[in-house]
């Protein structure tokens, strides 16, 4: 079918429009990476900083010379792997039973499954909680909160309810247990759903900053989002600036630290999301067609 001049207009004019907002999009992630990579004299200059005129690493060498940081960086990789592997455990093991409709009581559990969606306890009952939990200053405390989700366990059951039933039912012809079903035949059959759940999981886990600041007090426990809070928000540098007599405070500045700072903190998560396209597309088109 050949496409007219109105609709060629129409097609030229959406790509220039997108690629715009594309653009607008991706220039304040460069706008940081260029500035972390400036020396102290170009990023004084009130200019647009598309290239660093002369790279330079001295922020670099700073962010990865504070031992706070290191820290962090391994409290975070730890949250991050563990919350998501026990929260994609538990969140399969609760989907499994809530796809099957000979479940006693299925409406009821479900029901108990939607509320946690809408109503919260509040910030001082979950507090509470916490301390009687013990899990104060503790690094359970990142993942035992975090470890269901009522919206991960109702997509993933969802997709478990499209898987026939007939292929449990000669499973457990052959002798095979629930949880054998689960984990042998249900689990490696739902790997786009499972995968894209995981890298919600770990993106909300690696984000996290909130929680650190309100349940941790021991700086050996805290997190990498929290370190990123204290300095870019509230402008801490000197949490870095303190190991500073090695080097020559003359080849960075506040701001190109808190560029670098951003940059070590967001580019971990936006490199494992290339490996993980393939299934993250899959997932997200799940239930958009019905038939």
């Amino acid at each position: 079918m050949q496409t007219t001049f109105s609709e060629k207009t129409f097609n030229y004019l959406n790509f220039i429009l997108l690629g715009g907002i594309a653009i607008l999009s991706l220039y304040p992630f460069w706008y940081i990476l260029s500035l972390s990579f400036s020396s102290a004299a170009t990023a004084t200059q009130q200019s647009l900083h598309l290239w660093p005129k002369e790279i330079c690493l001295a922020s670099y060498r700073m962010v990865f010379s504070d031992p706070d940081m290191l820290t962090g960086y391994t409290n975070t990789i730890i949250r991050t792997v563990a919350g998501t592997f026990l929260t994609m455990l538990f969140t399969c093991l609760g989907a499994y039973p809530l796809s099957k409709p000979y479940l006693p009581y299925r409406k009821c559990f479900m029901l108990f499954v939607l509320i946690t969606m809408i109503f919260s306890g509040g910030l001082v009952p979950i507090y509470l909680l916490i301390k009687n939990l013990g899990l104060i200053n503790n690094i359970w405390v990142y993942i035992l909160p975090l470890l269901t989700n009522a919206f991960n366990i109702l997509v993933v059951k969802n997709f478990f309810q499209s898987i026939p039933e007939s292929i449990a039912e000669s499973a457990r012809i052959d002798g095979a247990s629930e949880l054998r079903i689960l984990f042998q035949f249900y689990m490696p059959l739902s790997k786009p759903i499972l995968t894209t759940v995981a890298l919600w999981t770990a993106v909300i886990h690696w984000n996290m900053w909130f929680d650190a600041m309100i349940f941790v007090y021991d700086n050996k426990l805290q997190v990498l989002q929290t370190f990123l809070q204290r300095i870019v928000i509230q402008g801490q540098t000197s949490l870095i600036e303190k190991g500073a007599i090695n080097y020559d405070i003359a080849q960075y500045t506040s701001e190109t630290l808190k560029a670098a700072v951003t940059v070590v903190t967001i580019v971990p998560i936006l490199l494992v999301y290339p490996f993980l396209q393939k299934y993250f597309i899959k997932g997200i088109m799940i239930g958009s067609v019905k038939e």
